[in-house]
């Protein structure tokens, strides 16, 4: 995907650098198998955990101040962000004195500043954003899901939100095939492909541009953001689509997290926009 450069910067244009939310705080149980032991979020894609893969996909953009609600587990999240730094560099640890001095790595470092908020463990979507209310700015913000990878252009997706002053943008995607599609011309397949983007029909998927009166639409701590509030602010006219026709994948289950896997070992991983 060719991205133009005027959006990769955009993150800093006029001084902009938005605040990034990431749900991260669910308990995954359709992916059982993972998160038994883990947050979703932490499932690994290529030896990193989805969360980085996320991260990876806003700074490339220029947007790198993330909020990541935390909830189940929480704490493995918090564990890895804290050794990132350290993980990432050589070291020299002095038994003796007990100091450890980091040196450069010889990769360029993140610069992402990361505040990780317990929003506790059972509270639904819309109680987690309210919980982050004191963290935010007066401004706009963006947000996702934990669990979810895509192609789309954060920088486009902004300016589509900028462009028509409403108070909430969602990606809106076409949902992945489970199966082949099959065209057939009498018995002949005329047509197969494996597992393409539904040819009808758009879903939510997630990456969102926000205003602050968005919150207003969020009654109580028990609500699902991607129920109520949402609905209502679609009643008002105050809900836009940004169409996003190329690659998103989220987590949900055990064959999704094999998918993406293939898809980073083949080296082609649609959603790695970072060089």
């Amino acid at each position: 995907m060719v991205v133009s450069d005027d959006y990769v910067a955009m993150g800093h244009a006029n001084g902009e650098n938005m605040k990034t939310i990431i749900l991260a705080g669910g308990v995954g149980t359709r992916l059982a198998e993972e998160t038994e032991v883990r947050p979703k979020p932490m499932v690994e894609i290529g030896h990193r955990p989805i969360l980085w893969h996320i991260l990876k996909i806003y700074a490339h953009y220029g947007f790198n101040d993330f909020l990541i609600a935390l909830g189940y587990k929480g704490e493995h999240i918090k564990r890895y962000m804290a050794d990132y730094a350290s993980l990432s560099a050589n070291l020299t640890v002095d038994l003796g004195t007990g100091t450890v001095e980091q040196h450069e790595s010889g990769r360029e470092p993140e610069d992402w500043r990361v505040e990780l908020i317990d929003t506790g463990r059972h509270t639904e979507t819309g109680g987690r954003l309210l919980r982050l209310v004191d963290y935010l700015d007066d401004g706009t913000f963006m947000m996702t899901f934990g669990d979810g990878v895509s192609d789309v252009d954060i920088g486009a997706l902004v300016a589509f939100h900028r462009s028509h002053g409403k108070l909430a943008t969602l990606t809106a995607v076409r949902p992945p095939a489970r199966f082949g599609h099959v065209e057939l011309d009498g018995d002949v397949v005329s047509d197969f492909s494996e597992k393409p983007q539904a040819g009808e029909g758009w879903i939510n998927g997630g990456f969102f541009i926000l205003e602050r009166g968005v919150l207003d639409y969020i009654d109580g701590e028990e609500r699902h953001f991607q129920r109520e509030p949402l609905e209502r602010l679609a009643r008002d006219g105050q809900l836009m689509a940004f169409r996003h026709t190329s690659f998103w994948q989220c987590m949900d289950t055990l064959r999704d997290k094999i998918l993406l896997e293939q898809l980073w070992e083949s080296g082609e991983a649609p959603w790695k926009v970072w060089a």
